[in-house]
């Protein structure tokens, strides 16, 4: 019973940590909100040297140029993977709904399960040497 509830504290505590910083932080947010399809984001489509927008995500050049300040000299290993899973995505012919079950369900998913599965091999380790 304790490893099922380790299991769903560990499932639930990224989600549950990602919308309490978002709603924290959406009063603060003061320009007109992004819209596309009847959805609207948090952040606005504005270019801002200060912040990334939803402008970097729709030209991730000026992201690039503007705002990444550490990474730039591994460019070189992370563009072909990147641009691998931005180009995979558009090449299924529903890019969102392929970000969506990629990104947002699977790699999740399977970061989960190795983690569940890291934490039973600890206490395999840990009954193991409770036993000596």
């Amino acid at each position: 019973m304790k490893r099922y509830i380790r299991n769903i504290v560990v499932l639930i505590s990224p989600i549950l940590l990602l919308i309490i910083v978002n709603e924290m932080v959406r009063p603060s947010i003061k320009e007109k909100p992004f819209s596309k399809n009847g959805l609207n984001g948090m952040n606005s489509d504005n270019k801002n040297l200060h912040k990334c927008t939803w402008s970097c995500y729709l030209n991730t050049t000026y992201c690039k140029e503007n705002h990444v300040k550490y990474l730039k000299p591994y460019y070189k290993y992370t563009d072909p993977t990147y641009f691998g899973i931005i180009n995979f995505n558009h090449k299924t012919g529903n890019y969102v709904l392929a970000n969506i079950i990629f990104l947002v369900l699977l790699l999740p998913l399977l970061v989960y399960g190795f983690i569940i599965k890291s934490m039973n091999i600890q206490d395999e380790i840990n009954n193991l040497k409770t036993k000596r």
